[in-house]
């Protein structure tokens, strides 16, 4: 690691602490109303789904597959579903690993 690199890794550190630690320090000042809290708890999720559909839907920059030989796809859908019925985050996590990693060998196996 050059000592640019380190430089620029300190500046990204302050600056992202100096953006963050105001808030912080006076949070416990503040009260929100109870309508931003309820609205506040739909982020996570929100904040997810933005960075997970595209990754699943567009496993290629250039287009869209919604087709079974799309790996991601199937694994999502699998981790959905177990997700939905057994609302257990480390069986949807295994299972749709397990789903995406075996598909994408059937995929190559047979191609």
């Amino acid at each position: 690691m050059s000592i640019q690199e380190l430089y620029l890794i300190t500046a990204m550190a302050v600056v992202t602490f100096l953006i963050r630690y105001p808030l912080l320090a006076i949070s416990s000042r503040i009260r929100l109303p109870s309508q931003v809290i309820e609205a506040l708890k739909y982020l996570p999720p929100a904040i997810l789904t933005a960075i997970v559909f595209p990754a699943v839907l567009m496993p290629t920059v250039d287009k869209i597959l919604l087709s079974y030989t799309n790996a991601k796809l199937v694994g999502a859908i699998a981790a959905i579903l177990v997700g939905w019925r057994t609302q257990n985050l480390l069986a949807t996590i295994i299972c749709g690993m397990l789903v995406f990693f075996i598909w994408q060998w059937l995929l190559a196996l047979f191609n």
